[in-house]
């Protein structure tokens, strides 16, 4: 009895906020923020834009980056037209509140899935797969002689504030036993600016972003990330919680860049692979997968063939990956965990099926 009144009660208050904010309810598939984007013709992708390989705002006023290929990606499925984006750049505590409230549609900012953000309890939120698994870590300068977590105690740790990576601090440093005290800041560029200014012995952000940090300083050299890991951070766009439609749609734009990699298929070879798949009717799971036979998109709320253009797009996740933050980028980041899986990492996608 409980189950069937909560649920409508939950659609009654979404149907209100929805008149009252201009906003796309979240029922069936009909008021699905999906709807709304294609109707616009433009997605709306919160992005933090100070990160550098994830999303960064380049000297020529253009956004790049891991997160941002992400926004494109999506983009290029639900409209068909990558470049269609309008990027807001969001601080940590802003990003969950534009999304809940409809300022933004997706939430592409290195943002942690959790269970409290998952759940209806908590931000409420319906994070796509991983596209980035990272951890937390801790950077010191080379002169200060740290060396570990525990030559920290007592110290000064720079931090953000509204963060997973403010609490991680916090338990890992009482798992331990170890005082110290948090200097913290709204964004990772007052928080770099707080650790080169000496306000802190370290500062403490997930690892990528340490590494992402460390290469614009004017000695990197000079500054090292400790081997103590904090924490796991799943790195996963998200979008708001209980609108299905935009939430499976998203989830299999990213499944898309992973099986793409999978099979070989890149921006450069994709036409050659269409016009095999198109020419060979034996190849059924390869026509499936590029919409030369029907159905998969359609399910999703999308044109059938939102593979190809996500791949013409930005390419497949290891092409992304590699043009943000593999050899000879500015930020050079081993893929590690974030390997496919058949090569000892965790990147897999379910059967397009």
């Amino acid at each position: 009895m409980f189950r069937p009144i909560s649920s409508r009660l939950i659609g009654a208050v979404g149907g209100l906020i929805g008149l009252l904010c201009g906003c796309a309810t979240l029922g069936d598939g009909t008021d699905s923020r999906l709807n709304l984007v294609q109707t616009r013709g433009e997605l709306l992708c919160g992005v933090s834009g100070k990160i550098p390989g994830f999303s960064f705002l380049s000297p020529d006023g253009r956004y790049a980056g891991l997160d941002v290929d992400v926004c494109k990606a999506m983009a290029a499925a639900f409209v068909g037209d990558s470049t269609k984006v309008q990027y807001r750049p969001l601080t940590a505590p802003e990003r969950f509140t534009a999304l809940r409230s409809g300022e933004i549609d997706l939430l592409s900012r290195n943002t942690t899935h959790t269970l409290s953000r998952d759940a209806a309890g908590g931000n409420g939120l319906s994070f796509a797969p991983t596209v980035f698994h990272d951890g937390q870590g801790l950077m010191v300068s080379v002169g200060s002689g740290a060396r570990s977590m525990a030559d920290l105690s007592g110290k000064a740790i720079c931090v953000g504030s509204g963060t997973t990576t403010e609490q991680n601090l916090n338990d890992a440093f009482a798992a331990q036993g170890l005082p110290y005290t948090p200097i913290k800041y709204q964004d990772l560029n007052q928080v770099v600016g707080g650790y080169l200014q000496g306000r802190c012995a370290a500062m403490t952000s997930d690892r990528s972003q340490l590494a992402s940090a460390r290469s614009g300083f004017k000695d990197p050299q000079q500054h090292v990330i400790l081997e103590d890991r904090l924490s796991k951070e799943p790195l996963a766009p998200a979008v708001v919680g209980g609108d299905q439609r935009m939430a499976d749609a998203t989830n299999w734009v990213v499944y898309a860049l992973i099986e793409a990699e999978e099979r070989g298929i890149t921006q450069a070879n994709l036409d050659d692979v269409l016009e095999r798949a198109v020419a060979d009717p034996s190849q059924a799971a390869l026509r499936r997968f590029l919409g030369v036979d029907g159905g998969l998109g359609a399910k999703l709320g999308l044109p059938d063939d939102f593979v190809v253009q996500v791949i013409r797009a930005t390419g497949n996740y290891g092409e992304i990956y590699n043009r943000h933050l593999g050899p000879g980028s500015a930020v050079t980041i081993p893929r590690g965990p974030n390997r496919l899986g058949r090569d000892g990492g965790l990147m897999i996608a379910p059967p397009f099926t």
